[in-house]
């Protein structure tokens, strides 16, 4: 058997923005028809009723590896997921597949909402083409993986969306599919249960020899899962090769220097039913004169966020601070604390002299009853330090992450 699992070839997906709204069948059609452009040079690019998802996208993926895709939101990664999904069909081209899909696009998909838990597990299997033997014979596995035993014979409809995400992925991941596809559901669930998802993907590409494609937007996990990343931009690849180096030039393009974003209001803030963030900001304590962030320069990191939620725990709030290949610098947090509804605002001091020159970017997750991870708000700032001195006959790049200012003693022992 060819170890080739997926080839697409020249995919292009196009989208008439808007309704057609003529009330009547033929017209909607014939009017469909009239306006689907062909995919050439002569497409109109600034026509603001259609949109193309997906412009000539060619890739192959290998049996057992792992594919990453990264990319802003409306780049086409989910597009593209669906197509090889066989969710949805391609306006142009095509994509070969050689072996069964399991995918995980969004929470609940191919769930029966009326269905209990147990009986999902086998709707899915035999949507996947397996026989009931073979569903039973993982039926205790997959329960077990889920955590959710005590809901299993429950109906889904009752389900909170992470015991649907725990459920779908843990059906997903064991009901031996050959190609393994997962959109940024992951980021639903505690941050225990990413980990144990995170870990089945590694464990079923590089031990049981499954091909799995990625998305997400957290970078480490990328980097520590994929064997290669694909950046897409408007529908178009525009980078391929290894993760550390991808994901660099893409966090490089993206977030060089941002240091500053705020928002008005809670229903425009990024975030969620939880988290709503008003401001993230990063703000210099120059020195000499320069406007310009040195190794010597101290950092201070300001955070403010609306917080909501009907049963508070204790929360926690965690800054990371991330090189641009992904090397985690530091996990830092707040003291675990009861918080009510309201407005609050973070603040952390990077000192001068710690970090070496290099680009980073800064996270911040938000944690409740220290295992349920609330928010994760990625790359939300990031900067560049740079190495000004002129107190140094070295002027080449320093090795290392950090750069403290410990002292070194060095003296004479008496014989």
């Amino acid at each position: 058997m060819s170890a080739l699992m997926i080839k697409a070839e020249h995919v292009s997906k196009y989208y008439r923005l808007g309704k057609l709204g003529s009330g009547r069948l033929r017209e909607d059609l014939a009017n469909w028809i009239k306006r689907r452009p062909a995919v050439s040079n002569e497409i109109n690019e600034h026509s603001k009723q259609e949109i193309w998802a997906l412009r000539n996208v060619n890739f192959e993926v290998q049996r057992g590896e792992v594919l990453g895709f990264i990319g802003n939101n409306g780049a086409g990664k989910s597009t593209l997921l669906k197509i090889i999904s066989r969710i949805t069909l391609p306006t142009s081209g095509c994509v070969y597949g050689n072996g069964r899909i399991a995918s995980l696009l969004e929470i609940g998909t191919g769930f029966h909402i009326e269905l209990t838990g147990r009986e999902n597990i086998y709707l899915n299997g035999n949507i996947l083409g397996m026989n009931k033997k073979e569903i039973t014979s993982r039926l205790d596995e997959i329960i077990d993986f889920s955590g959710i035993e005590r809901f299993i014979d429950t109906p889904v409809k009752r389900y909170s969306s992470g015991m649907y995400m725990r459920l779908a992925f843990a059906v997903a991941a064991h009901l031996d599919p050959e190609i393994l596809i997962v959109d940024e559901v992951l980021a639903v669930g505690d941050a225990e249960f990413q980990r144990k998802c995170l870990g089945k993907m590694k464990e079923v590409s590089s031990q049981q020899g499954k091909t799995v494609l990625f998305v997400s937007h957290n970078m480490q996990a990328l980097k520590n899962l994929c064997h290669r990343c694909i950046t897409l931009q408007q529908g178009e690849i525009i980078d391929e090769g290894k993760p550390e180096i991808v994901i660099g030039n893409y966090l490089k393009k993206q977030q060089n220097n941002f240091t500053y974003q705020s928002y008005e209001a809670p229903e425009s803030a990024p975030g969620n039913d939880y988290i709503r963030i008003k401001k993230a900001a990063l703000t210099a304590d120059y020195i000499d004169g320069f406007d310009i962030v040195d190794i010597r320069t101290p950092l201070h990191i300001h955070f403010e966020f609306w917080y909501k939620d009907i049963d508070p725990g204790s929360l926690i709030v965690g800054v990371h601070l991330f090189t641009f290949s992904g090397e985690c610098i530091f996990d830092i947090c707040s003291e675990p604390k009861k918080y009510n509804n309201g407005l609050y605002e973070v603040d952390c001091n990077i000192p001068g002299n710690f970090l070496n020159d290099g680009n980073y970017y800064i996270s911040v997750v938000f944690v409740k009853n220290t295992t349920q991870r609330l928010f994760y708000f990625e790359a939300c700032l990031s900067f560049e330090v740079q190495d000004y001195r002129s107190d140094t006959a070295w002027f080449g790049k320093w090795i290392g992450y950090v750069r403290p200012s410990f002292p070194v003693i060095v003296k004479a022992k008496p014989e």
